[in-house]
């Protein structure tokens, strides 16, 4: 049985920025740091960096913080949150993604110029997702979260629309449903369009359908709870029908290997490559005669 790692997989740059801000942080601190949230969404990748000091915490636990470090993942956070850490003696480590930064300006001037013309904020997002909690948070003013084509109902399409979108999330997907405000509009004029998803991320798509292609069997490494994982494993899946989903090596089936020759791993922007050799360790042990 043949075996390959995907070697366009694994963290991407906001990432790996974030975890090496994390690991310089409790060597120099020499004691705990609080992230808030999951540093990343990879349980293995939070278990290892925990079992360094990293502590996992929320903000209703900020009130206990005072004279502590509180390490903001890449995912980035609202005005509100750094406010909050001021006022409550917490030093802030800051690991928020520079496209992510950018991103969450983009918000700012866009609501700018949608309040000039009594005009709305779409972002099509995750709902619930640290990153779109981040970006919905830089005004106070509502910013609508759409995550599919059904969600346009929740558009006014007598106003003028402003549409951006998460990082991570699909580029066909964002200009299919921009093509439908367009058609759902009485002037298209009143649309602006701004792609702001990361082609760091979003050119991945194309190479990981075409490595999906090359196997007999494809093992998507990620995390339960990342947003990019499930996008990025759906494209595995529609290359390669024979594309299965882990968190770890514990969760391989003996029937998905039947009758295979080769295996494909590969994984999310937030799965880590130590993880994705692993499997590929397990599989050769428990598989390969």
């Amino acid at each position: 049985m043949y075996i390959e790692i995907d070697e366009n997989s694994g963290f991407c740059f906001g990432v790996v920025r974030a975890i090496s801000k994390a690991e310089v942080a409790l060597s120099e601190l020499g004691g705990e740091v609080y992230s808030l949230g999951d540093i990343v969404h990879n349980r293995m990748e939070v278990q290892r960096l925990e079992d360094m000091g990293l502590r996992t915490v929320t903000h209703d636990d900020m009130t206990s913080l005072k004279g502590r470090d509180l390490f903001i993942r890449a995912h980035g956070e609202p005005p509100s949150t750094y406010r909050r850490a001021e006022e409550l003696g917490i030093r802030v480590i800051d690991a928020t993604c520079p496209v992510v930064a950018q991103l969450q300006r983009k918000v700012v001037v866009a609501h700018e110029q949608m309040q000039s013309v009594n005009g709305q904020v779409v972002i099509l997002g995750k709902r619930g997702h640290a990153e779109v909690v981040g970006l919905t948070g830089q005004v106070a003013n509502p910013t609508i979260v759409i995550e599919r084509e059904e969600d346009l109902d929740l558009i006014d399409f007598e106003r003028p629309i402003f549409f951006l979108s998460q990082t991570t999330q699909s580029v066909s997907l964002f200009w299919a449903l921009a093509e439908r405000m367009r058609e759902r509009l009485s002037d298209e004029k009143m649309l602006t369009v701004d792609d702001t998803i990361c082609r760091r991320v979003s050119n991945r798509e194309k190479a990981l359908m075409e490595f999906a292609r090359r196997f007999d069997v494809v093992i998507f490494v990620c995390g339960k709870k990342s947003s990019n994982g499930k996008v990025l494993f759906n494209v595995c899946n529609s290359a390669n029908e024979r594309s299965y989903n882990i968190e770890e090596e514990a969760e391989l089936q003996d029937e998905w290997f039947e009758n295979c020759q080769s295996v494909g791993i590969c994984g999310a922007t937030s799965t880590p490559a130590w993880l994705m050799k692993r499997v590929a360790e397990a599989i050769r042990s428990k598989y390969v005669e």
